[in-house]
């Protein structure tokens, strides 16, 4: 296996939680760092890799780290627990799930129980919720499931990995939005052993605590305070059943990155990252945000006094599920994007309106 499709599955399968990043983030930098002139990470954990430290003009690409979870809220008497949501997990999905709880012991397996149907007489009156989804970890006892390191605040995740469908895609867990850290290490990586010499500082970023308001970018944002930053995240594959498209646009898996307009997308930036998707003949596809894009666009476009900032999207199906899934040559077509921008940025390139 070539080592970045093995970082690849290392680092997707690892498991990340929104707050609790840190091993995800060491797998990531320990791949990044013969890559880049230096590192440095912040106090919540943001890592961020960086070539030519000493440049005045600083260009950051970023993704975020983080992947939805939960959180132990309650255990009952005879030994049931209770979770609620570390981001946007989906209660939907949860029952016959099998689980993972995170404690100063180690891992401790559970599943998340659900009723039979042959006892479920009125199906209106249930359905999964905050209130009525529970994991079973094998105890009878709310002391039994204490010794086990479990308590109030124990962080939960689904236990699911990376597979490979039909030689095309990529699906599993937590593709939200790890498969955009990887993106933007192998896009380092390959500046790197092509010898592109870039004339301006690169700050590689990959944030934390995107999925609980964009948090770690806005940090991290206001310690570089970058002239440019291209942002890349997942949107929503809208071709697959159930979506749509009236209200979330057009979007498909296998037909290229998702360029996405809005305020807080840089209209000059944007434009010059589509010269270069139509001069390398990368195919692109294009979306609209209402107000914000939802993404750590949003948090680097309006820091320090506004930074010139685009979203590069993957298109993704079954978003915050464990079945995640995207197009490989998608993220192949995201990451030469990305080198072709950045190969093709002038150094101090001013991207004022007005000048």
């Amino acid at each position: 296996m070539e080592k970045n499709i093995e970082f690849l599955y290392k680092y997707l399968n690892n498991t990340s939680p929104t707050g609790f990043e840190k091993s995800g983030q060491q797998i990531w930098l320990d791949y990044l760092r013969p890559h880049v002139d230096e590192w440095f990470s912040d106090t919540y954990g943001t890592a961020v890799g960086v070539i030519n430290p000493q440049a005045k003009y600083k260009v950051v690409i970023e993704a975020h780290a983080d992947e939805i979870s939960w959180f132990v809220n309650y255990i009952t008497d005879d030994g049931y627990i209770y979770v609620r949501r570390n981001g946007g997990s989906d209660y939907q999905i949860a029952p016959s799930k099998r689980v993972d709880f995170h404690t100063r012991k180690g891992l401790v397996k559970g599943v998340f129980g659900w009723p039979a149907v042959h006892v479920r007489h009125d199906e209106k009156d249930l359905k999964p919720t905050s209130k009525n989804i529970f994991i079973d970890v094998g105890c009878s006892s709310k002391d039994e499931v204490e010794a086990l390191g479990i308590h109030p605040g124990t962080v939960v995740t689904f236990d699911d990995e990376l597979i490979e469908l039909n030689g095309r895609y990529w699906s599993g867990r937590a593709l939200d939005n790890r498969i955009g850290g990887y993106m933007i290490a192998e896009a380092t990586r390959r500046l790197k052993e092509q010898g592109v010499k870039l004339p301006f500082g690169l700050y590689v970023v990959n944030a934390v605590q995107e999925e609980v308001g964009l948090r770690g970018a806005q940090m991290i944002a206001q310690r570089i305070k970058p002239d440019v930053a291209i942002v890349t995240d997942v949107c929503h594959d809208t071709n697959s059943p159930l979506y749509n498209k009236v209200v979330s646009g057009n979007q498909k898996a296998g037909l290229g990155p998702v360029l996405t307009y809005g305020p807080a997308v840089h209209n000059n930036l944007l434009d010059m990252i589509i010269e270069n998707a139509q001069r390398a003949e990368i195919p692109f596809q294009r979306a609209s945000a209402s107000r914000a894009t939802g993404t750590d666009t949003d948090a680097f476009a309006y820091s320090n006094e506004g930074v010139a900032s685009a979203l590069i999207s993957l298109p993704l199906k079954y978003m915050h599920t464990t079945v995640e899934m995207v197009h490989k040559e998608d993220v192949e077509n995201v990451i030469k994007l990305m080198m072709e921008f950045l190969q093709h940025l002038p150094e101090g390139h001013d991207f004022r309106y007005f000048k």
